[in-house]
């Protein structure tokens, strides 16, 4: 299982000694922020800014999933954004659990994804959790990504903590 690290403890009036982006699962390398000096145009056409940009890689699935499942659960996006995202039973869990809220800001303070762990059962399934955050609370989400023949990543589940979508007579 792929584990990332916990965020550290910040003491009031330190600075870190660099900033780590603890949303990148399995050592993705980090993203910087480009230089703010004077941009000049390369030969190319693109602007640089006296030294050569690093190409960031893609967000991997698991990144993108948390962002929009969040959303979905905080109620800044409407549930039937997901739909092309769901299959099967997903969309129907997802729409139970955005009905009762259970991640909208309290006190002022908006949720946001902590961090994000994986594990893949086997080629073309992701199983991941994601720690949100809003304030001192801390609460735990757990999704499906599969694979499918359309070359697209789609959840299969969701999960929070606390009550659960009642069963049907299929399962």
């Amino acid at each position: 299982m792929n584990k990332v690290m916990t965020r550290t403890r910040r003491h009031p009036g330190t600075r870190p000694p660099v900033r780590h982006d603890t949303r990148r699962p399995g050592g993705t390398p980090t993203r910087t922020a480009p230089d703010r000096g004077r941009l000049s145009t390369a030969p190319g056409g693109a602007a640089t800014a006296g030294r050569a940009l690093l190409a960031l890689p893609p967000p991997r699935p698991t990144d993108r999933f948390a962002d929009l499942l969040l959303a979905v659960l905080s109620g800044q996006r409407p549930v039937h954004s997901m739909l092309r995202h769901t299959v099967g039973r997903a969309y129907d869990e997802l729409a139970w659990l955005a009905e009762r809220g259970p991640l909208r800001a309290t006190r002022g303070t908006r949720p946001v994804v902590r961090d994000i762990g994986y594990f893949e059962p086997r080629p073309g399934a992701i199983e991941a959790f994601a720690r949100i955050g809003a304030g001192d609370q801390l609460r735990a989400m757990a999704f499906r990504l599969e694979y499918g023949h359309d070359s697209r990543w789609r959840c299969t589940a969701v999960e929070l903590g606390g009550p659960r979508m009642p069963g049907t007579d299929q399962d």
